[in-house]
């Protein structure tokens, strides 16, 4: 028994030994990279993390990064990418000290990298042993991951405060929670600075050719600026940067019967705040329009969030509401009485796909649009496959005229007869995050030509880092010309919405860049921007 104890304490001591030995070998590859950004939040963190990588990249930074979401990449200095490979295909946190040894292997200046902690205690591990980031992202506080990090939301954001860096810098564009962020920040000695969407002209969205949010931007350029990258550099860095496979996308079919179908996949979006808000600007933009049908799939270990869908119905005002998955009932009850009679039923965890995508695109009109919302695996990744087997829509695109607002409040979209020369140019990217690699996604914009930046006179300072100090806001006519440009209608501005308390946060400065990287010769000959290694 004594000779089994000594080989316990033995086994024990030697991983005891190896454990602190795997400890001191990675912190000593956080110390060779400079600048670490960490970002947070529940939606857009990977989108976040390509502009942001982006951005750095075209400021000469020699910059890794490494997304997480619906297909995690490692993306190298010259903006070349590889699947994260998972033994099992199981996410675990531990991954990131692998990810953190091959970043320390390019010694860049810095590194962006995802947070993919849900867990709070998970988060703060993440923060103070994996990552020890110098610069954290916050993006946003919305309604998802209750059960881990809530039941409120004044409880999420606290809880994702946890990754803020103690003694550091953190960046974030929520303003309802604002204050809440403010006393985590000051309770760990973090700068918080506050990125104004508003500071984000509408032209400077206009250079991307794919969806993206002004939130996602303005922090892009914020991190950017903490670095000592210049705004049109960063943005023409972050207009180089190939998007997320998740990303928000419009593709248009064409059913065997000869109909019209635009349609948007929103399910990355799967909380109802994000899934509202992303269809109401595909709304806005002309990109989808009236009759509008939604599909919603559902999966029997997220029956709250299905019953959420539902519960947005009202919003959307759709002509039909396709439940897909299982249990569609979770879905169906939560829809309100009066809308119920929309819902057609096409659940079940068996049924045939070729039986459910036949009466769904039977039930459609000569020209409408549908987009899926809840949960993408199960049926919804079925539903993906076989829209992707229908030819896709060539045709002319036809302007869209903006009706009266419908009872849902949301101005509904016709087509109308107008000048060609406002035919709207839709970017569809065809990209299918369910394969490990793309060719056709790196070919792609190997080939396509990348808008320039938009030359506006923007007005830049330290007081609009805070919620409670008014922004100049620029705006111009001149429309960028390049393929995916939008020149459709555009979202109305409106006008700012309620900020926090002026004492929630005492003005401060932007922060003096950490580093000052000076390339070598050799440096500058071995990276490039992405669109002259493309």
């Amino acid at each position: 028994m004594l000779f089994l104890y000594t080989v316990l304490l033995v086994c024990c001591a030697i991983l005891l030994a190896a454990g602190i030995v795997e400890q001191r070998r990675h912190f000593d590859n956080l110390d060779h990279i400079p600048t670490r950004v960490l970002v947070n939040g529940i939606r857009g963190k990977s989108s976040i993390t390509r502009l942001c990588a982006g951005a750095l990249r075209g400021g000469d930074l020699v910059t890794v990064a490494k997304t997480t979401g619906t297909a995690a990449r490692f993306i190298h200095p010259d903006a070349t990418e590889e699947p994260v490979y998972r033994k099992f295909g199981i996410a675990n946190v531990v991954e990131q000290i692998g990810i953190v040894r091959r970043a320390a292997a390019y010694k860049p200046d810095a590194l962006v990298i995802e947070c993919m902690a849900v867990m709070p205690a998970l988060q703060e591990i993440n923060q103070s042993k994996l990552i020890r980031s110098t610069i954290g992202v916050l993006c946003n506080v919305r309604e998802d991951h209750l059960a881990e990090m809530g039941p409120t939301l004044d409880d999420v954001a606290r809880s994702l405060c946890r990754s803020m860096p103690e003694d550091g810098i953190c960046v974030t564009a929520e303003k309802d929670r604002f204050h809440i962020l403010q006393e985590e920040a000051d309770a760990r000695n973090c700068k918080l600075i506050y990125a104004d969407p508003e500071t984000v002209t509408d032209e400077e969205l206009r250079g991307f050719s794919w969806f993206t949010f002004k939130e996602n931007v303005a922090i892009a350029l914020t991190v950017a600026e903490l670095l000592g990258v210049d705004r049109e550099t960063a943005l023409q860095g972050m207009y180089d940067a190939p998007p997320d496979p998740g990303v928000l996308s419009v593709e248009r079919y064409q059913t065997p019967e000869g109909k019209k179908l635009r349609f948007a996949n929103v399910f990355a979006a799967n909380d109802p705040e994000s899934t509202l808000m992303n269809i109401n600007q595909l709304l806005d933009l002309g990109a989808i329009h009236r009759p509008l049908n939604v599909v919603i799939n559902c999966r029997p270990d997220r029956v709250e969030r299905n019953g959420q869908m539902g519960e947005i119905i009202p919003d959307l005002d759709p002509e039909r509401v396709f439940v897909i998955g299982h249990p569609a009932k979770s879905a169906i009850d939560a829809i309100p009485a009066e809308f119920r009679s929309r819902a057609v039923d096409l659940g079940g965890d068996k049924r045939d796909a070729e039986e459910f995508m036949g009466k769904m695109l039977d039930m459609l009109g000569q020209d409408s649009s549908m987009v899926a919302i809840g949960n993408i695996h199960g049926q919804g990744e079925i539903l993906l496959e076989h829209l992707a087997e229908l030819p896709p829509d060539e045709s002319a695109d036809e302007p869209v005229a903006t009706a009266p607002a419908t009872p849902a409040g949301r101005a509904e979209a016709t087509p109308a007869a107008a000048d060609p020369s406002e035919t709207m140019q839709l970017y569809a990217p065809r990209i299918d995050p369910y394969q490990h690699y793309s060719e056709a996604y790196e070919s792609r914009y190997a080939q396509h030509q990348q808008p320039s930046v938009p030359q506006i006179p923007v007005q830049r300072d330290s007081a609009h880092d805070y919620p409670h100090q008014q922004p100049v806001h620029q705006s111009g006519d001149q429309q960028a010309q390049s393929h995916g440009t939008w020149t459709g209608p555009q979202p109305d501005q409106g006008g700012r919405p309620a900020l926090p308390p002026a004492d929630a946060a005492q003005p401060r400065g932007l922060f003096e860049p950490r580093i000052q990287p000076q390339h070598s010769a050799d440096d500058s000959q071995q990276w490039h921007s992405p669109g002259e290694q493309r």
